[in-house]
């Protein structure tokens, strides 16, 4: 088989591994669906990561601390259904990772049930031993400090950069380092000062994807409806590429207007059957004319052919 017609492969590890040591920029943005997979991974981007996000951008929760297994391992198939490249990263929920045993029972069920290639989970240094463990199982992993949405309201609630003072800023070091020497091939930082995530970039020998931490990480990770403008809210640290929100509700409102018009469907959009065959089906065929037996105008819709 030549090198044309092989099937698409699947990114690894090492291959993420490699592009980082060649100095490209990683580009990574969640997926949630089918289709979205299926179109992202056409437009060549690298990573896709099954977001806990799902929860409020998808599914309409207040916080991802609602997001289950079951919702998780669902979408996540999608996704691995819809792509072919792309290394398929499942965010793994609140409380899926809380031991070891845990750990590698759901983090499995990515792997075994969905057809992840990867895991994410939060926390540094409090998720040192289990990074280490779900590695030496044979379980890539990403790694995620700074803001972790998961112990929202352990950081009191409301939405804020990390990192700021000294104290932040030398946790989120030995953060960062704990999870690499856990064995994690990448990790997110999310919102921390652009300083910050530049120096813990320069420190690591793995990949940072940063969100609002500045453009000075390894590569950058985007919620897909921030970036195709389709939630009613644009994070500072978003930048909308399309505005799909305004043209879905176009659309919408001009199919509406169509229909109440009666200009939906039109002859492109409507099959027709040859005009002598219908008057066969309904016993205004010659033939039936010629018995008298059928009424005038047809066969009754209630009366048994």
């Amino acid at each position: 088989m030549s090198a044309s017609t092989d099937p698409p492969r699947r990114l690894t590890v090492a291959d993420i591994a490699k592009r980082y040591g060649d100095g490209e920029r990683l580009p990574m943005l969640t997926a949630y669906d089918y289709p979205t997979a299926q179109t992202l991974d056409e437009a060549g981007i690298p990573l896709l990561l099954v977001g806990d996000s799902l929860g409020q951008v998808l599914l309409g929760y207040e916080s991802t601390v609602r997001v289950t297994m079951t919702e998780m391992l669902h979408h996540t198939k999608a996704v691995v259904r819809g792509s072919q490249r792309a290394m398929v990263i499942g965010d793994m929920p609140f409380l899926t990772y809380s031991t070891v045993d845990e750990a590698l029972e759901n983090a499995g069920r990515f792997l075994q049930e969905a057809g992840a290639q990867a895991v994410k989970i939060e926390g540094g240094v409090r998720s040192a031993r289990v990074i280490e463990a779900m590695v030496k199982a044979g379980i890539p992993v990403q790694g995620h400090i700074g803001w972790t949405p998961q112990a929202q309201l352990g950081m009191g609630g409301k939405v804020k950069v990390q990192g700021k003072d000294r104290s932040q800023a030398r946790s989120l070091l030995a953060d960062a380092l704990a999870v690499q020497e856990a064995g994690a091939f990448s990790i997110v930082l999310e919102l921390m000062p652009a300083q910050l995530a530049t120096a813990i970039t320069e420190r690591l020998r793995i990949p940072t994807i940063g969100i609002g931490a500045g453009p000075g990480c390894s590569g950058q990770v985007q919620v897909i409806t921030d970036l195709l403008g389709l939630g009613d809210f644009v994070p500072r640290h978003a930048r909308p590429y399309a505005q799909l929100r305004t043209t879905i509700g176009e659309a919408a409102r001009a199919y509406a207007a169509d229909v109440a018009a009666g200009a939906f469907p039109g002859d492109a959009e409507t099959v027709r059957m040859d005009d002598a065959v219908l008057d066969e089906a309904l016993g205004r065929g010659e033939s039936d004319r010629a018995g008298a037996s059928i009424p005038v105008g047809g066969i009754p819709l209630d009366r048994d052919l």
